[in-house]
């Protein structure tokens, strides 16, 4: 069908006398990853981190990972998971750029867990 309307277009003359006709694209001024970025944001796609800043990203985001917890248990077991993990990542080399993310307060954590659902 596309390639029909193309032809017939084609056929009729439109494509004629286009500016730039004949030439090289001018893409000096593009991003080289320009389509890697594009798909990433057409398909709303998230590249995976390297560990290192996948662990500064959890830190960052910790509040609303427990915001659904059901109890206070739940909200320190995410936390203390997510410590032993950033620990771990100080202990041996881990993928990614030396990046030094610190323990994440676990009762500060609950507490403004504590504060949310208390609205």
């Amino acid at each position: 069908m596309a390639e029909r309307k193309i032809r017939e277009a084609m056929e009729r003359g439109e494509f004629d006398d286009l500016p730039g006709q004949g030439k090289p694209l001018d893409l000096s001024d593009r991003d080289p990853n320009w389509w890697v970025k594009g798909l990433l944001e057409r398909e709303q796609l998230r590249m995976p981190l390297p560990t290192s800043l996948a662990l500064r990203r959890e830190a960052s985001e910790i509040h609303e990972t427990v915001a659904d917890a059901r109890d206070e248990a739940a909200v320190r077991a995410l936390v203390d998971d997510l410590n032993e993990r950033i620990l771990d990542s100080h202990r041996r080399r881990v993928d990614g750029p030396p990046v030094i993310t610190g323990k994440v307060d676990v009762d500060a954590v609950v507490q403004r867990w504590r504060e949310r659902r208390g609205r």
